[in-house]
């Protein structure tokens, strides 16, 4: 028997994604969401890359995203002092990343899918699954149910539906960095970027206690970040109880004698600061579907923001999903069969990402010796196709049959 009707636990990005694609392969799903609202968490920036607009154009929503970020070019390696260790421009033939709120990738989905006709319903925060031999139940906390043909698990890092499949699933690991954002802040002069305004590149630098990141957006404002080594991990909840005051003195403690680091903390206020929380990723996980029920995007791969391809690899996967649910009328073999296309690609990347975390928490000493590296590296093995081609250009068929 074919699968027919879909239900979709999570309206952030990898579910209205699914649904979307879902559609396109004739199958029916409704998208519940936790929260009341599309934009649940108007805070921290992501890219898209090109991959992930390569997967968005075949739900017809690349051009869409791209209308509502801006453009990367370039990207800039740099020391604590402003040094240029490399730079990497956009791979030929492809369209640069798009960096945006991901407050603005959530409304942009979630509004792409409400105008072709998908059903989202808000305030649906999922307690519980019964699985039958012909479909699958969703109770959710109002006291009301659902029911279809699968459940896709895409609620996010911290999945009830992970839980639900294997209760003994790893959670989230947190990487040893607590990550700060400023938006909006238009510094007297210019940074570092040569008097020039380069509004096409992104500086990354491995400042003295803590790697930063920076950028001019078109309008001339900047936007910058800090990742603030910490080994006692907290929640996001947590770390917003503490007195913004006190995260910002210690961010400026920890970017004294960068440049631009220094001034950049200096000259901002906690107006302008967000508070973004554990930087964290998903361990490999043993198990990405039982059953009736398969996990998505975050929930089963969550790589941590160091990788750049969190939200990419969450849309490559929910398409990637759809078409094997097209192709292979039974979920149990259409999940593996998804799992066996997701699982090695996404791990690589996520492991890759969770080296570069390592190198962020390192001490002065490693710091030094990674600046007297980088150089000699960029000019030998680390080239930018090497670098990133094999991520940056993958493209899925969407016409390819799934066997």
């Amino acid at each position: 028997m074919s699968i027919e009707k879909a239900l979709i636990i999570g309206g952030g990005i990898a579910g209205p994604v699914a649904a979307l694609a879902l559609q396109r392969a004739g199958i029916e799903s409704t998208v519940f969401e936790a929260y009341e609202s599309a934009a649940t968490d108007a805070g921290a920036m992501l890219t898209v890359a090109p991959n992930g607009l390569a997967a968005l154009s075949i739900i017809g929503a690349d051009k869409l995203v791209q209308s509502a970020g801006h453009p990367l070019h370039s990207m800039v390696m740099e020391t604590g002092k402003g040094k240029q260790l490399m730079r990497v421009d956009a791979l030929p033939g492809l369209p640069p990343s798009c960096t945006m709120l991901r407050a603005d990738l959530f409304r942009v989905l979630h509004d792409h899918a409400l105008a072709n006709g998908i059903t989202i319903e808000h305030g649906k925060r999922l307690v519980d699954i019964e699985q039958t031999a012909t479909g699958v139940m969703a109770r959710f906390a109002d006291g009301t149910t659902a029911e279809g043909d699968i459940l896709i698990g895409a609620d996010g890092i911290h999945s009830t539906v992970r839980t639900l499949i294997d209760p003994q699933a790893p959670g989230p690991e947190y990487t040893g960095l607590m990550s700060f954002g400023f938006g909006e802040f238009t510094p007297d002069g210019r940074l570092s970027d040569g008097g020039k305004g380069d509004i096409e590149a992104m500086h990354f630098a491995f400042g003295k206690r803590a790697f930063y990141g920076y950028w001019r957006q078109p309008d001339g404002k900047h936007v910058f970040f800090s990742n603030y080594p910490q080994a006692e991990p907290m929640t996001l909840a947590e770390a917003r109880a503490v007195p913004a005051e006190q995260w910002l003195d210690k961010l400026r403690a920890a970017h004294l004698g960068d440049t631009p680091g220094e001034r950049l903390f200096a000259e901002t206020s906690v107006d302008e600061m967000i508070v973004t929380g554990p930087m964290e990723r998903m361990p490999h996980v043993p198990n990405w579907f039982r059953g009736r029920v398969v996990l998505l995007g975050d929930a089963v791969h969550a790589p941590s923001s160091s990788s750049g391809q969190g939200a990419s690899l969450a849309i490559e996967s929910a398409i990637e999903l759809a078409r094997c649910l097209r192709d292979i009328a039974d979920p149990a073999a259409a999940f593996a069969a998804y799992e066996r296309l997701r699982r090695p690609r996404v791990e690589e990347i996520s492991d890759n990402a969770a080296k570069t975390n390592n190198g962020k928490t390192s001490g002065p000493i490693a710091k030094t010796l990674f600046g007297l590296i980088m150089p000699i590296a960029t000019r030998t093995f680390l080239q930018p196709e090497k670098m990133f081609g094999p991520v940056h250009r993958f493209v899925i068929d969407w016409d390819q049959p799934v066997v």
